[in-house]
């Protein structure tokens, strides 16, 4: 088992006057995913920083309990029931892979817990113990899919990691591809988590035969720098034949050369280049805690404003009980660097801001388009629009 770490925040120490409350966290800091998984470690506790600075939930220090699932699903089913049986938590923060999340959910709804998950994901489910803060397929896929077809065309190949959230996310992207005039699903291929770059050799030979207008890739994890770092020693060109993703941030870039990652395309509601006071001030105290090798992404942020939605939440009730917390947490907003979010009541997800980002050679993503409001959580796909994208960005070049 993973030695617990209970983290402690001297600064937070000199406020604090009562009972501390304790929360878990569990994100992955070895394995296959331990790049994004860190990056929501330091999210959550950049936030819970912030919490305690300003004299913790009415005078009580957040304190979490942290055990690091090392990428493994069962790892984090077997800790999440360490958290709430022998730590005695009430609140659990974490999970990356849907694989984790559906291990994790039968757990908090065995206790009654709560879990928030900050991770973007396949949608098509609802838990009432669960607090969704990553983006459903409407608020990502939907994007894209429009985005790319309408610029590149709509032949596409897909490519994806082996496990539960590329397979469904890729039926979603062909779904939506697919209704377009003059599509065709080229090819849809899987890897292993750990995939190195020869493991996307003979893929990209079918790639190359079938010239498809872009590339759909639910590549996650560390493997997912091998994949763009094969695509460009093939000598493909992402002005003809871009790669698009919701699962490449700023973190995966960080573990390419920038030049590797140049032109393709991601769909997220959020990218550290939003320029907005918010963003900036977060930025600069993320880097001040922990560096200027930290690197924010959608899934840091999810993690870091979710944590600030929980003490809101806890002020108004009291209690970390959820019977007590979910009441004053559904319904609630926050101003995160990416705009006003709010926790839907309806289906417990997230009303987040669609973006499109086109990465660059600094390593960043220019933002080429972004909703002007913020846009319902469909997570079933019901009914769903693009929302109102702004006109004042960047022009596409291609």
């Amino acid at each position: 088992m993973p030695y617990r770490t209970v983290i402690q925040h001297s600064e937070a120490n000199n406020v604090a006057n009562a009972d501390p409350v304790r929360i878990g966290v569990l994100f992955s800091k070895t394995g296959a995913t331990s790049t994004i998984g860190n990056s929501q470690l330091q999210g959550t506790l950049l936030a819970i920083d912030e919490i305690n600075e300003a004299g913790g939930i009415d005078g009580r220090e957040i304190v979490p309990v942290y055990y690091d699932p090392q990428s493994s699903p069962a790892l984090y089913a077997t800790l999440a029931e360490q958290l709430i049986s022998h730590d005695k938590v009430n609140v659990i923060f974490g999970c990356y892979m849907s694989s984790s999340r559906k291990n994790v959910i039968p757990v908090v709804e065995k206790w009654n817990k709560l879990l928030f998950y900050p991770t973007l994901y396949e949608g098509f489910e609802y838990s009432s113990n669960v607090i969704y803060t990553g983006a459903a397929p409407n608020q990502n896929s939907v994007q894209l899919a429009e985005f790319m077809t309408s610029n590149f065309g709509a032949r596409v190949y897909l490519v994806g990691s082996d496990y539960i959230y590329p397979y469904e996310s890729n039926r979603i992207m062909a779904d939506l591809v697919l209704q377009r005039q003059g599509s065709e699903k080229l090819g849809e291929r899987y890897v292993k988590l750990d995939a190195t770059e020869k493991d996307y050799h003979d893929i990209l030979v079918d790639i190359r035969n079938k010239r498809p207008d872009f590339i759909f890739s639910t590549v996650v994890g560390n493997s997912t720098t091998c994949f763009y770092r094969a695509y460009a020693e093939a000598g493909f060109d992402p002005k003809t034949m871009p790669i698009a993703s919701l699962t490449t941030s700023e973190a995966e870039i960080s573990h390419m050369s920038a030049e590797a990652a140049a032109g393709h395309f991601t769909a997220s509601p959020y990218f550290q280049s939003i320029e907005s006071e918010t963003n900036r001030i977060c930025l600069e105290r993320l880097r001040k805690k922990f560096g200027s090798d930290s690197v924010p992404n959608l899934c840091w942020e999810a993690a870091y404003f979710q944590v600030h939605l929980f003490a809101n939440a806890m002020r108004q009730s009291g209690s970390d009980r959820i019977d007590a917390l979910l009441p004053h947490v559904l319904g609630s907003e926050f101003l995160a660097p990416q705009g006003l979010v709010r926790i839907d009541p309806a289906n417990h997800h997230t009303c987040l801001y669609p973006r499109i980002g086109r990465a660059n050679l600094k390593g960043q993503f220019t933002i080429i388009r972004q909703a002007m409001r913020p846009v319902h959580p469909d997570p079933y796909l019901v009914t769903h629009s693009l929302g109102d994208w702004t006109t004042k960005l960047n022009a596409l070049e291609v």
